[in-house]
């Protein structure tokens, strides 16, 4: 054995570069690790975790009918991984071991250490950007400095790339199978069986969304009652799909999609320009790996800490419907809508005004799609204290956004099925109505705040 290939959140083989390029060095090997011990102080959520475990059992028979041996070995946590790839090279003879790079600070530092120990035993430890269309350090500013603000990111990032008509490397081999056994280590409780794994149904979900609902996404993806997202997300944050997979596919339809930035079809296209201005951006700061706000004037900003809001907040109980509705969804399918996200997130830390740590750690305890990248940009948008942030004075009302996207209730009666006969006009704020007809106590529970007192709170905390 003289090559292997390290899958980590890169759960794919045909649009996996760097995967392509070990199988052309002659590599028919492969090495995952099972590393539960770190994924739990990453705070990775059980259902994110089956998804990937069932896409590691489905690309071991993939791959096994190629010939390749994808070897499934524990290391509890990064320091084992270290211990145990070397151990591998050392009892397999490999000379050279290929993986795409990760960019938490975590994953930055795990590769530090295990190119110091290659380097000791003269092995070649080569890593490829295989998460992002753009790599890291290419799209900067006239100083040499990495944006701060999207919108110039995405100009440059436009600029660079408008001209460019995408392909990936062929598929250098033709079936040779050979058997395998599942591994133990990849045993999980099913929690995930709603989203597919296999590449056949993935390919379907992907053609369909660009060739149906690409053109109407614009219109409607902040309507959380309908099927207007992509569904995709999930895919993305494991590496079952890429962000240049898919840019692929959707210039085979639309030919001139990156010179037409301003046209509703163009607009899927910038939320993945977004999350690669968030993986850009995670890894020219390490200081986001940790926590800390990006913006550290808002370090002075104090956080209440209460328990009995930060719960309600989490049990889909502040008495607000969209909100309750929208963690309720979280909470029972591991998903949410992406609007409903910047909606609950504004009102942990506006209304509630408790950190956002606290909000993003719970996400990523829950989501299927949970991406450190993605999440830490979203909270720290929705929170003020990130990079290109909404303004600390522009507050979210819940009852003016459920008014606005969900007019008639549909999602929140489904997540709310208390709220069933309550009419439209009432549907976003029930209170009143419910207190009239004598229900409140048995059909609703109070707001746990009120709006306008919440906005004046958080104004003066932020002020100061």
């Amino acid at each position: 054995m003289d090559t292997l290939f390290w899958f980590r959140r890169d759960l794919r083989l045909f649009s996996n570069e760097a995967l392509i390029q070990a199988l052309n060095n002659g590599a028919k090997h492969a090495i995952f690790f099972v590393s539960e011990k770190q994924w739990q102080q990453h705070q990775a959520a059980p259902i994110q975790i089956d998804l990937l475990k069932r896409r590691v059992t489905y690309l071991q028979s993939q791959l096994a009918d190629y010939g390749i041996t994808l070897h499934i070995i524990e290391a509890p946590s990064f320091c084992d991984c270290t211990r145990e790839l070397i151990n591998f090279c050392k009892a397999n003879d490999v000379k050279h071991v290929i993986a795409n790079t990760e960019y938490e600070l975590n994953e930055v530092n795990r590769d530090k250490a295990i190119l110091h120990e290659c380097d000791e035993l003269s092995i070649t430890f080569t890593l490829y950007e295989g998460d992002l269309i753009a790599p890291v350090g290419t799209v900067k500013n006239q100083s040499n400095e990495m944006y701060k603000v999207f919108t110039p990111f995405k100009r440059a990032w436009l600029k660079q790339y408008q001209d460019t008509h995408f392909s990936l490397p062929q598929w250098p081999l033709t079936s040779d199978p050979i058997e395998f056994d599942e591994s133990d280590l990849l045993k999980s409780d099913g929690c995930s069986d709603k989203w597919p794994v296999d590449d056949e149904t993935l390919s379907t979900v992907v053609d369909n969304f660009i060739c149906d609902k690409l053109t109407s996404y614009d219109d409607q993806r902040d309507i959380p009652s309908v099927k207007g997202t992509s569904g995709l997300s999930p895919y993305l944050a494991l590496g079952i799909v890429s962000t240049k997979q898919l840019l692929i596919n959707i210039q085979q339809r639309y030919p001139d999609i990156l010179t037409t930035s301003k046209s509703k079809t163009f607009t899927w296209i910038n939320e993945l320009v977004w999350r690669e201005f968030y993986r850009h951006l995670i890894a020219e700061f390490p200081k986001l790996s940790r926590g800390d706000n990006f913006n550290e004037k808002y370090n002075a900003v104090v956080w209440r800490k209460s328990e009995s809001d930060f719960k309600a907040w989490c049990e889909g109980r502040t008495g607000y419907p969209l909100v309750d509705a929208a963690m309720l969804q979280l909470k029972q399918t591991g998903w949410m809508h992406n609007r409903l996200r910047m909606v609950v997130a504004s009102f942990l830390t506006k209304h509630l005004l408790i950190d956002w740590r606290e909000g993003e750690r719970f996400f990523m305890q829950h989501l299927i799609d949970g991406d450190l990248a993605s999440n830490n940009g979203g909270w720290q948008w929705a929170a003020s204290t990130g990079c290109d942030a909404q303004p600390y004075f522009r507050v979210f009302n819940p009852i003016r956004q459920s008014e606005r996207f969900d007019p008639t209730g549909k999602f929140i009666r489904k997540y709310l099925p208390e709220l069933e006969n309550v009419p439209d006009k009432h549907i976003h704020f029930p209170h009143t109505y419910l207190a009239a007809t004598g229900k409140d106590k048995e059909c609703y529970w109070p707001a746990i705040v009120d709006h306008k007192a919440a906005r004046e709170r958080a104004l003066a905390a932020f002020k100061v």
